[in-house]
């Protein structure tokens, strides 16, 4: 091929990249994230400081295709005074662990979609590092074959291009689970100077999970899922046996104890999906979970045969299983690696980034690949506190593309409180001098509580006032984290009811009262919508309202998540609530407002209230 040639089909590739980049729809904070960690060294000596609008650089860069392509809502709080990004240098690489089950089931086009799809994450800054899984009938052959077929399908694009190393891992029966330490595996790493040499290349590297029997005569096939753990563990510096660093020979160059690599991402594409959601009536899966705090019921869910999961038969059991082995993986993986990192399950297809025509109801996010959009954001493609309603494509688009919501964010995540806990017994009104849950009880940190609140809304609450305005009616209150995210929740009497007559008719208004996120949380990490999630689908999941300035940068993330909105006349006050199916004639609703217009603010200062 002639020099212009070639040089027109690099343009072609680089122009295809930036439109994928482009079409992740990252904001502003989320491209000074991704730069901070993902953007290619700048000079040498110590980091470099560069604004935002700097590190965009000219057309045809990449600095230039992660720029803000759509404002996504956030909730922030405030102004976003962040103007500077840091980019570190020696920086350990960053990889991205991929299992790919069924390889053999994926046909070449698809399988060259995933393989332009590793690419770009490679150009982006993250390495992938593959595993196959053939399935219970999985053989050396099959491997062999489908670890060519995907070596191919990288070459394709060009250098660095991609290296198969046949028996990376090997058997770790001799060793017993004591000397194995954290996390014991089947199987252990060895000559990793080969894969470190691959990786430092930048060179996508294919590992087939298969291992020399001990009589030197055979090749086994090991369980892929070990062959991760594994790897995680030596990447981690976790890898600690001596036998498997021979004195002297070229494996010995790294301590244990010491990393070697930064693993960011595990991503598994398995044709099942993503983890599925247990009170769907459709296909739809876990958008994000906080493993922290979700991880046993949701394996529950999975895998107790007296579960209450509603969709128990649609979903097969053998489904099930692997879901669970998926979900089993993510945790056992992720609790070896820094809090930052994440794991994708998603299908061959979604992470090959196939046409969709439909549009979603939240117009300003079009269905987009997985993969490159968490790199470029840390989050999924769509926030989990969105109603389903809202994210759902209509049955068209799901009957094209045989798929509805088919990838899952899972990360460490946070412990989140909630006092009452609603899965001991439902947020009910309180009879009349019956006991009830205050602000003042032991079990809450009111100091840390108030810091939360004046931190979030950059104004010093009158802490007395508050007190005595919420303590006789406090529903319940959820707290994430370390005090990092929460929510006072409150029963309200419409104006005029007494206490008993409010309660006898069912008229107590379920109130938000305040939700707020530490500034340093506000816009990443998913505080706000694990408290959000906790709020309508655990607390109030029958409803619940609440009111913002009609000037709040927050509305816009308000009014994505409420399934109903109302200006309140001759105020500035915009009134949101959740209450499913409520037509705007029902009496309810003049309670709503009647309660939203009337709570009186309890500010130390002159500003107007919040």
């Amino acid at each position: 091929m002639r020099a212009p040639a070639l040089k027109q089909a690099s343009n072609l590739v680089a122009r295809d990249f930036i439109v994928s980049v482009l079409e992740a729809s990252a904001t502003r904070r989320d491209a000074k994230g991704y730069l901070q960690k993902y953007a290619p060294q700048l000079g040498e000596g110590a980091s470099k400081k560069r604004k935002a609008n700097e590190l965009q650089g000219p057309p045809g860069q990449t600095y230039s295709s992660i720029r803000v392509v759509n404002q996504a809502p956030k909730f922030i709080q405030g102004s976003d005074t962040k103007n500077e990004t840091t980019v570190p240098l020696d920086e350990p690489i960053n990889l991205a662990i991929v299992k790919i089950r069924l390889p053999q089931d994926i046909d070449d086009e698809m399988l060259s979609a995933i393989a332009k799809t590793l690419t770009q994450l490679r150009k982006l800054g993250l390495v992938s590092l593959i595993v196959l899984d053939g399935g219970p009938t999985s053989n050396r052959k099959l491997l062999r074959e489908q670890s060519w077929r995907v070596q191919q399908a990288v070459e394709i694009f060009g250098e660095p291009g991609c290296i198969l190393l046949d028996q990376c891992v090997a058997d770790a029966q001799s060793q017993t689970p004591q000397t194995q330490g954290f996390m014991p595996s089947g199987v252990y790493v060895q000559h990793p100077h080969l894969l470190l040499r691959a990786l430092r290349d930048n060179a996508i590297v294919v590992v087939p999970p298969v291992t020399m029997a001990h009589d030197m005569k055979s090749i086994d096939v090991v369980d892929a899922d070990e062959t991760i753990i594994a790897l995680t563990k030596y990447f981690c510096g976790l890898q600690f046996n001596a036998s498997e660093h021979p004195i002297g020979s070229p494996d010995s160059s790294h301590s244990p104890g010491v990393r070697v690599a930064s693993v960011e991402k595990v991503i598994i594409l398995d044709p099942a999906g993503g983890t599925p959601l247990s009170d769907a009536h459709d296909d739809s899966c876990h958008r994000y979970i906080n493993l922290e705090q979700e991880f046993e019921g949701i394996m529950y869910g999975l895998t107790h045969p007296s579960g209450s999961e509603a969709r128990r038969g649609k979903v097969p059991e053998e489904t099930r299983q692997l879901h669970a082995h998926n979900l089993d993986l993510s945790r056992k993986v992720l609790a070896m690696l820094p809090s930052t990192s994440s794991a994708i399950i998603s299908t061959p297809s979604a992470a090959a980034n196939k046409p969709i025509q439909e549009f979603t109801r939240v117009t300003t996010r079009n269905r987009q690949n997985p993969l490159i959009h968490n790199l470029l954001t840390d989050k999924p493609v769509f926030s989990s506190s969105l109603p389903l309603e809202r994210v759902r494509s209509g049955k068209k688009a799901d009957a094209m593309t045989g798929e509805t919501h088919v990838a899952t964010l899972l990360k460490r995540g946070m412990p989140l409180t909630v006092y009452p806990d609603p899965t001991i017994s439902a947020w009910l009104p309180p009879r009349p001098g019956g006991p009830r849950l205050r602000l003042t009880d032991t079990c809450i940190d009111l100091p840390r509580l108030v810091h939360l609140i004046n931190d979030s809304f950059n104004r010093e609450l009158d802490v007395q006032h508050y007190l005595e305005r919420v303590n006789e009616n406090l529903a319940g209150i959820i707290i994430a984290g370390e005090y990092e995210g929460g929510a006072i929740l409150t029963w309200e009497r419409p104006f005029g009811l007494d206490e008993e007559t409010a309660y006898k008719t069912g008229r107590l208004v379920p109130y938000l009262d305040k939700f707020a996120v530490l500034k340093s949380r506000q816009g990443s990490g998913g505080v706000a919508d694990v408290v959000f999630n906790a709020m309508v689908r655990g607390c109030f999941p029958e409803g619940v309202c609440w009111r913002s300035r009609q000037d709040n940068p927050v509305n816009k993330w308000y009014f994505e998540r409420s399934l109903g909105t109302w200006k309140l006349k001759d105020t500035n006050w915009t009134m949101f609530w959740t209450t499913p199916h409520l037509p705007l004639s029902d009496p309810k609703l003049l309670d709503y407002e009647d309660v939203c217009r009337n709570i009186e603010p309890s500010w130390a200062d002159s500003k107007p209230p919040d």
